[in-house]
């Protein structure tokens, strides 16, 4: 927006609003006229086009029309939450002048930013999602990001060393919000991502964080949150903080810590992993079919946004998973007398941060008076529980009985959704407020004897006292009974058929009545404002019971998908390797309407490289998602859908599946699978889990097979990973006899005459052939081309047109250059102490050299 500087030529209104717009240039302003909130010029022009709303014009100032826009006040939830969806941000600037006394424009000033990371009204958010706000920075090669769950105040850092580690985080967090400084050199990252916000590089200074920090847990420094080694994810967090604090314009003082989080404590997945595992989100971007659509009966939507971050962040520490897997164990017999509880208690989480920030509504108390209710049940079904997990979710989870008490006296039963029209603090709570609601109420009692008074005395029969907010008290008659009308009656209002007449009387007591109802309303809204007050030293332990209860609401899910699906205990090794009985894919075998087939799966120290073989669609891929599931279930202390797991260390899981280009960035199908490719080769270890699917098939045939069968050697005989390899190449089948480690299994077929039938049981040893004609012909390939492509294979076979596994390793070295290999004379210069050659010794060693080259 082009931002007026002149304003004198403006009328005083808009000298106004341009002087507050001029402060928020790049957001749209809500300024409040009224029961609406308007928008003028280019921002009326803009949300007319994001809202779908009427776009007008009010008057004139400076000699032009105003583009006008608006929304009502009373709706305006409905029109932010649609804004903030799109990524917007809004300015509401409230009146706070009063009317009565002003001279001029009432005094105006925006009372607070609502952004898409910083929202925390109910309607605004996704109940089962945890809404982030991000910042990134960079400084010498390492990279920093602060994420803040405002409706929770969850606070973490994480420091990378790479860009491909923080393409993870943020596919991993995908924030509703990411702030990065204007100096940003990766900027693809961040350009076109919805809710990116582009900050000063000073926000991002490390001394400010720091001291910013410091203010809000008031503390002389950052040494007992342990985050101090992360420097570059402090200066994030300098960001996050000081953004929150210009946007919400109120205390903080939910956000008590903050802690880093280390790679070294989670198992790594990369953007390529979780993308191809769809764990929260399938390949179409929708959530059904994904592993934790099956997972989540959490009773609670803080309970399902736990969910969701265990699935994004595996332990490696076994020893934290046993004890997730023991709560399991024990909560098998409890869990159907929890949940009814915790359904009850609903998501308080988010409940306490509008506390903190003071924007909770009436009934946001209610509900926590309703969780606070059903502790004293609680507690007793979880304190007899034994393993640790559980004991401290118990000690969290103790009744809170003096806020319990507050809330039940403060509150009434079933409040309104706003405080504006009263009616929210209980009787007896406040003795001033009875009273004052006493004198307003006890009106009916008074104008039943006024009007049985004034009947008798004036003959009328018809005659009635009534009310209505536009002319307030009234005595009715009817026309016909003018004649017996008293002279101190004075006309109010003349109807078709009756007059309506006020005396003194009932005057004088309509304005006590009216003044009382003003009085009670603003003293129930400052006894409102007192609860906060009130609340507030309960924060800590109510976040602390949130915690638990949310991490109590996932145990009781995990133990009863296990009881439901039929999922067995993994027994977690410190000795390498997986090994899986009758295994099955959790989430396919939910969608099937036939029963799934379940496999075995066998890795360990003496074996760990399947090479997988068989026809397309014979459940290969499926067979290598359900490892890595299984895999990752087991590690975020759920079981698993097999009759018995043995799962050693895992660090990182890998898969290279499918096929996808990234056009936006020049990126080709072939492309994008060798930089998938590189980035496993690169950074897998000895403790990785790898999934290579089809590694090759992007490019010409000997340079496929070449680039897979040097993939295969070097995850076998480099990184030694456990390697779960899936290829139509049957010549790297031959290297299970070349290579210690690797074994062959293939999914089974069975041909009847020109059509095939999938078995989809994995067997020992190689596929005789890949059925790909098959597979054609049921897809639907017309039968001239079949027929045709039979002909060709059959001339190709008998010319030896398949490149033999010898043609194929000997073309590897001169069309490969993916793999650095070290070439002798480097090996040969490594052992060469120059010292202790002569001249002539140095001269015939270099033509020996030469000649090997």
């Amino acid at each position: 927006m082009t931002i007026i500087k002149d304003l004198s030529s403006h009328t005083p209104m808009m000298q106004q609003y341009l002087g507050l717009k001029s402060e928020h240039p790049d957001i749209l302003l809500f300024y409040r006229m009224g029961d609406f909130y308007e928008l003028f010029y280019d921002d009326a022009k803009r949300a007319a086009a994001l809202l779908d709303i009427s776009l007008t014009k009010r008057g004139q100032s400076a000699g032009t029309p105003i583009p006008m826009a608006g929304v009502p006040y009373h709706a305006v939830e409905g029109y932010l939450a649609r804004l903030v969806q799109l990524g917007e941000s809004v300015a509401i600037c409230e009146q706070i002048g009063d009317p009565a006394t002003s001279k001029g424009p009432v005094e105006r000033k925006v009372v607070r930013i609502v952004t898409p990371g910083t929202v925390t009204d109910e309607a605004l958010l996704n109940e089962r999602q945890d809404n982030l706000l991000c910042a990134i920075s960079q400084l010498r090669g390492q990279y920093g990001l602060a994420q803040l769950d405002l409706s929770s105040g969850r606070f973490l850092l994480n420091q990378v060393d790479n860009i491909d580690d923080l393409t993870a985080l943020l596919q991993r967090l995908n924030p509703a919000e990411l702030l990065y400084p204007e100096d940003f050199a990766d900027s693809y990252l961040v350009e076109k991502r919805k809710g990116a916000r582009r900050r000063p590089v000073w926000e991002f200074e490390l001394a400010t964080a720091k001291r910013l920090l410091c203010q809000q847990f008031a503390t002389k420094d950052l040494l007992s949150f342990g985050v101090d080694e992360a420097p570059v994810a402090l200066m994030a967090a300098g960001c996050v903080m000081q953004y929150v604090k210009d946007t919400q314009r109120a205390a903080l003082p939910h956000i008590r810590a903050v802690a880093l989080e280390r790679s070294q404590d989670n198992i790594v997945l990369d953007a390529a992993t979780r993308r191809n595992l769809e764990l929260t989100q399938n390949l179409a971007g929708n959530y059904e079919h994904t592993l934790a659509a099956v997972l989540d009966r959490s009773q609670t939507a803080m309970g399902s946004r736990q969910l969701k971050r265990w699935i994004h962040a595996p332990l490696r520490n076994q020893a934290q998973v046993n004890a997730r897997l023991d709560a399991v164990t024990e909560l098998n017999t409890e869990y159907e007398q929890l949940q009814p509880l915790l359904k009850q208690i609903g998501d308080i989480e988010r409940v306490i941060a509008r506390l903190a920030l003071r924007s909770a509504r009436p009934r946001d108390f209610a509900r926590l008076r309703q969780a606070l209710q059903q502790l004293p049940v609680l507690a007793p079904q979880l304190s007899p529980l034994s393993s640790a997990l559980l004991q401290q979710i118990s000690q969290a989870a103790q009744p809170l009985p003096q806020l319990c008490t507050l809330l039940e006296q403060a509150i009434v039963e079933t409040p309104p959704v706003l405080i504006r029209d009263g009616g929210v603090i209980a009787s007896s709570y406040n003795a001033e407020l009875d009273q004052w609601r006493a004198l307003a109420t006890g009106a009916t009692d008074y104008l039943e004897q006024l009007e049985q008074r004034e009947r008798e005395r004036t003959g009328i029969a018809s005659l009635k006292v009534g009310f209505n907010r536009i002319h307030g008290y009234y005595i009715e008659t009817g026309r016909s009974a003018d004649t017996k009308v008293p002279p101190e009656y004075v006309r109010r209002q003349t109807l078709k058929n009756n007059e309506r007449y006020i005396i003194p009387e009932l005057k004088e007591y309509e304005d006590k009545v009216l003044g009382s109802q003003s009085k009670a309303l603003a003293l129930e809204k400052q006894l409102y404002e007192q609860l906060f007050e009130l609340t507030a030293p309960f924060l800590a332990p109510l976040q602390q019971l949130a915690q638990a209860l949310a991490e109590l609401d996932v145990l009781c899910t995990f133990s009863e998908r296990a009881d439901s699906l039929n999922y067995c205990r993994p027994q977690l090794s410190s000795q390498t390797g997986i090994v899986l009985q009758q295994a099955r894919h959790p989430v396919v075998e939910q969608v099937l309407t036939e029963p799934f087939i379940a496999n075995p799966l066998h890795l360990h120290q003496q074996r760990r490289m399947l090479m997988i073989t068989g026809p397309n669609m014979g459940g290969k891929s499926t067979y290598m998602r359900q490892t890595a599931l299984i895999v990752l279930m087991a590690y975020i202390g759920c079981f698993v859908p097999a009759d018995s797991a043995q799962i050693g260390p895992i660090d990182r899981i890998f898969t290279r599946i499918g096929a996808s280009d990234d056009l936006a960035s020049g990126r080709s199908t072939f492309m994008v699978e060798m930089t998938e490719t590189a980035t496993i080769l690169h950074h897998a270890t000895e403790h990785s889990l790898v999934l290579m699917d089809e590694i090759g098939r992007g490019t010409s045939t000997y340079d496929g097979l070449s680039l897979a069968w040097a993939c295969a050697d070097y995850l076998a005989t480099k990184i030694k990973a456990l390697t779960l390899f899936a290829t139509h190449y049957f010549e790297l089948t031959e290297l299970a006899e070349q290579l210690p480690g690797l074994a062959n299994v293939h999914l089974d077929a069975v041909e009847h005459g020109d059509s095939i039938v999938f078995m989809h049981h994995v067997q020992d040893g190689a596929a005789s052939k890949s059925f790909g004609l098959q597979v054609a012909q049921l897809a639907g390939v017309p039968k001239a081309v079949i027929k045709q492509a039979r002909h060709k294979l059959s001339e190709l076979e008998q010319h030896g047109g398949t490149a033999s596994v010898k043609t194929a390793s000997t073309a590897i070295q001169p069309q490969l250059s993916l793999l650095e290999t070290e070439h002798p004379v480097v090996e040969q210069l490594r052992d060469i102490n120059p010292d202790d050659l002569t001249a002539r010794q140095a001269l015939e060693l270099l033509y020996q050299l030469k000649q090997q080259l």
